[in-house]
């Protein structure tokens, strides 16, 4: 169980810087990627504004294009660097309303020939859009009084900084993450230690009370006996007996949790007719919901065996029957199923309940000493141990419980135990 808690806390503190490293390196990257794309349709929009080339010094900018698409900047010009006519690369192509290439400007790139710089624009012209990439080439589609042009803007130092930067920060998150990871490794025996030392001290006190406590049952259990021999049959040696059947039950109940609660639980495996073990069983429940007016059925795949504690696994069926036909209502009914699923052996247990589970009652099941108010309750025994002990021993078999109803006044447990 320890080695379960430290094991989720470690999970849960990389999930958690993940998550965080996810968010601040997700934002700086996006902002990257959002200002390198700003940036280019800015110096589109100017080149889209003066008909595929830069305004002069001391030109005036035209009016823009119909078509061309507002600046990122809420619609207001952005400042032109007088150096960005001589970093950028760029080439245009003109088209006529048909999509057909009518000439190319690509004067101010040296990658990009005549026959490039068309087959850019045709397959921007079939794409339909305004803005976009083609391939490392930032482009804007704006008409002109009797034309389209397309403008082309070479982003790839820009994009290839992004991608750098990208690449660069999704090595330091996962050193990162491994570094963190290691240091967990490293502290969270220290951290988990005070509630693994308080841990052991409680199995440790549960076993060493049980132990020292079914002495004097024994012999509280004897004495009864004898008076009962000296005395006669009465109420109050019978009561006695009774609640000393139920402490004695509780007790070995406890000690055996302890005992499955350890990081190895001490199993005896071995290969063993499971048909036939649930057959047994399911005569025995049979009879004894017969006598209490429920109704039992039992599906059971022959020639299932299965290889794990005998003892427990016959333990887990009578706990999950007994539960039934306790928590069964009068003329309830019960179903006992066993069968192979894939490579898995699936057990399940259907009955009727007195009213509707709710659904956290249903998560909260197999809680020690948990009872629910609608169906269980003094009157029933037991002292809410039951499931608990079942999913120790399915959880030792590397197996699956759950509880789960359909709506309605029903409730099914299922065990999947791996082959």
């Amino acid at each position: 169980m320890i080695q379960k808690l430290r094991r989720k806390f470690i999970a849960a503190s990389m999930l958690a810087l993940t998550l965080v490293l996810l968010v601040i390196l997700g934002g700086i990257n996006t902002m990257s990627y959002y200002r390198t794309v700003s940036d280019a349709d800015a110096i589109l929009t100017i080149l889209a504004q003066n008909n595929g080339r830069f305004p002069r010094p001391n030109d005036g900018t035209n009016s823009a294009p119909e078509g061309t698409p507002p600046d990122r900047n809420g619609g207001r010009e952005r400042q032109m660097s007088p150096e960005t006519p001589y970093e950028s690369r760029f080439f245009s192509v003109t088209l006529d309303d048909s999509g057909t290439v009518t000439g190319s400007d690509t004067g101010s790139i040296a990658a990009i020939d005549a026959d490039s710089a068309r087959s850019g624009a045709e397959q921007v012209w079939e794409s339909g859009k305004m803005t976009g990439f083609w391939g490392d080439y930032r482009y804007i589609r704006c008409q002109t009084d009797s034309s389209w042009r397309i403008i082309f803007l070479d982003t790839g130092r820009s994009l290839n900084s992004f991608r750098s930067t990208l690449l660069v920060s999704a090595a330091v998150a996962a050193d990162g993450l491994l570094a963190v990871f290691l240091l967990l490794l490293l502290f969270s025996r220290r951290i988990v230690r005070p509630m693994a030392e308080s841990y052991e001290k409680q199995k440790r006190f549960i076993t060493d009370a049980g132990h020292e406590i079914k002495t004097p049952l024994t012999i509280i259990g004897a004495d009864t006996d004898l008076l009962e021999l000296d005395l006669g049959e009465n109420e109050w040696l019978d009561d006695i007996k009774r609640q000393t059947k139920r402490l004695t039950g509780l007790t070995q109940d406890l000690i055996y949790l302890a005992r499955m609660d350890e990081e190895q639980p001490q199993l005896q495996p071995i290969e063993f007719p499971l048909s036939d073990v649930a057959e047994e069983l399911a005569q025995s429940f049979h009879n004894l919901a017969a006598a209490q007016s429920r109704q039992f059925t039992a599906d059971i795949q022959p020639m299932l065996s299965f290889t794990g504690d005998e003892k427990a696994v016959r333990q887990l069926m009578s706990i999950l029957l007994d539960n039934a036909v306790k928590y069964t209502p009068e003329n309830g009914t019960i179903t006992f199923t066993l069968k192979k699923d894939g490579r898995s052996i699936r057990l399940s247990v259907a009955n009727d309940t007195a009213a509707t589970m709710e659904k956290e009652s249903l998560n909260r099941l197999f809680d020690r000493f948990y009872r629910t108010d609608q169906s269980r309750n003094s009157s029933t025994g037991g002292y809410g141990l039951g499931l608990s002990i079942a999913r120790s021993i399915v959880s030792a078999h590397k197996g699956k419980i759950q509880a789960e109803n359909s709506g309605g006044n029903d409730l099914t447990i299922t065990v999947t135990l791996p082959e």
